[in-house]
C-alpha cells in the first residue's frame, strides 16, 4: 500500500471519531445548559433564572452565552472534522 492509501486509512476514521464525539457530547452539554438556566439547579444552588424577565443585563448575557454554547461546541467539532478531511484531500499529493 502506498503513502496515500495509508493516510486515508488514518485520516478518515479520525474525522469520523471527531463527529461521533460531537454528537455524543451534545446531549450532556444540553442538559447542563438547561440545568444552569433554571431558577435553581438540581443540587439546590441558584441558577441563572433565564425565564424571569426582570433579571439584570449581565444575567441575560449569561443566559445567551449558555444557550449558544451547545451549537457552538458541536459546530466547532464538526468543522474540525471537515478540516481534517479537507487537509487529507488538499495535501495528499
Amino acid at each position: 500500500m502506498n503513502r496515500k492509501g495509508i493516510s486515508a486509512l488514518v485520516t478518515i476514521p479520525i474525522a469520523v471519531v471527531i463527529i461521533i464525539l460531537a454528537l455524543v457530547f451534545a446531549g450532556p452539554i444540553k442538559s447542563f445548559a438547561d440545568n444552569a438556566m433554571n431558577q435553581t439547579t438540581t443540587d439546590g444552588t441558584p441558577g441563572l433564572d433565564c425565564d424571569n424577565s426582570t433579571i439584570s443585563d449581565y444575567n441575560k448575557g449569561g443566559c445567551i452565552v449558555v444557550d449558544l454554547f451547545n451549537p457552538a461546541f458541536v459546530g466547532i467539532l464538526i468543522g474540525l472534522a471537515a478540516l481534517v478531511l479537507l487537509a487529507k484531500i488538499a495535501f495528499s499529493g
